[in-house]
This record gives structure tokens, sequence and C-alpha cells, in this order.
């Protein structure tokens, strides 16, 4: 649990995103189109069929879910995995564990990639360097990598 609490504790952008004034543009932030590309480039050589999103993540939806559907600014309840495109795993939720976050305060792939679906739904982001952690390394993520986040979508408030 301290591994998942410390590797998303350096996920968070500091956004402001107060409950009462809250405004959240999901395409404000674009990926390049270098980075779209390459990514594009992983999907087809690996025969993911992925919808592309207008900031530049790529998305599958396992199962839409029926309850609430978050919004950037929403406080959510998850179980996730993070992997690179090598399928190293570089953080999860194990067992019965979960994690909760303020949506508005993760990297921006993770948060737009889980507005796609509801509460109970599970999906699959597939995240450019840009909108995740950029050209830093970060714990164990290499600067300049694509993620891939399976997240299960628990509840939403």
């Amino acid at each position: 649990m301290k591994k998942i609490l410390c590797s998303l504790s350096i996920a968070l952008i500091f956004l402001s995103c107060a409950k009462d004034k809250c405004s959240y543009d999901e395409c404000a932030y674009v990926a390049p189109s270098t980075e779209i590309q390459a990514l594009q480039n992983y999907l087809q050589a690996n025969s993911i069929a992925a919808t592309q999103h207008c900031s530049g993540i790529f998305y599958v939806v396992n199962d839409p879910g029926t309850g609430k559907r978050p919004t950037g600014c929403s406080y959510v309840t998850v179980k996730y995995k993070g992997t690179l495109t090598n399928g190293t795993i570089f953080d999860e939720t194990t067992g019965n564990a979960t994690a909760s976050f303020d949506m508005g305060r993760l990297i921006r792939g993770f948060t737009n990639g889980t507005m796609q679906i509801k509460s109970g739904g599970k999906v699959t982001i597939y995240i450019p360097p840009y909108l995740g952690y950029g050209g830093q390394t970060t714990g164990s993520i290499p600067a300049n990598s694509n993620l891939i986040f399976t997240v299960e979508l628990l509840d939403v408030q």
C-alpha cells in the first residue's frame, strides 16, 4: 500500500480544482503529434483497437459501468495497474486494496481515460508522455514513457 500511495503521490499534479469552483477541460492539453503517432504505432503493432481521445490518449472500454460518471473534479475509488509498454508493472493495487483520489490532482491521461466510464466500469488507457510523467524519470518510470493503465472504477463522489 505504501508503494501505491508513494507512486501516485508523485503522479499528482497540483491543479486548482476546488469543490465549489471546479472546472476541468479534458481537451485543454493535447499531446504533441509525434507522441500520438508513436502511441498509434504501438497500438497497431500490437493489434489493439483503441479509441483516440481529443487529448491524445487512447482507450479501450472493457466494461462501461452503470453508475455515476466521474468528472475531472470527482473523488474516485479505483483498482488499477500501471505498466510500461514493455510489460513492466510500475504500480498497482493488489488483492482487495483500493485507492481513492481527487481526479483533478492526477496525471491528465489517467483522469481523461477514467472519465470515459461509469462507476462499475473498466477501461484500459494508453497515455503518451505529455499527459503522463513527461520528460523526467519518476520512480521506476523512465523519462518520455508511454504508459498503460487498467482501471476499475469502483465509486464516484
